[in-house]
């Protein structure tokens, strides 16, 4: 879709994707899964978004990890894929048996920008802040 296209071009660049975005995004899907059990992994991370879902639906419960961040920082820097099929590795503890060479087509493995070390240090930045009231919201 156009905002899918939109909300790709964000996350290409190692950016959040806006709230007006992803919530457009997301509000759409669960409309369409209204009759329909679902577990929500990364939304909301704002107020706005958590408010937007709230005003579509009640919530059975919720869930927050505590990570440290070198952890979370470690991990996602690690994360490697191919891009033709979406595989994903982590060089840590999922490597492909030659390491930046996909497993099953031998093509090269790509790190997305968003995982790159100064993106998800910016990223992770960016979300301890919004996530605070959301996880005040929520509890």
């Amino acid at each position: 879709t156009e905002v899918g296209i939109l909300a790709k071009q964000y996350l290409e660049q190692g950016l959040l994707v806006p709230d007006h975005v992803i919530t457009r995004v997301m509000m759409t899907e669960l409309e369409k899964r209204r009759e329909q059990h679902w577990l929500l992994d990364g939304f909301p991370r704002t107020l706005g978004q958590a408010e937007a879902l709230d005003r579509i639906c009640e919530l059975d419960l919720v869930i927050s990890l505590n990570i440290p961040f070198e952890t979370l920082k470690d991990r996602l820097s690690a994360r490697w894929v191919h891009p033709g099929s979406g595989r994903v590795y982590n060089m840590d503890f999922n490597p492909p048996n030659v390491q930046g060479i996909d497993d099953l087509t031998g093509e090269p493995l790509v790190q997305r920008e968003d995982d790159k070390p100064e993106a998800v240090a910016a990223r992770l930045r960016k979300y301890k802040d919004a996530a605070k009231p959301v996880i005040e919201l929520y509890k």
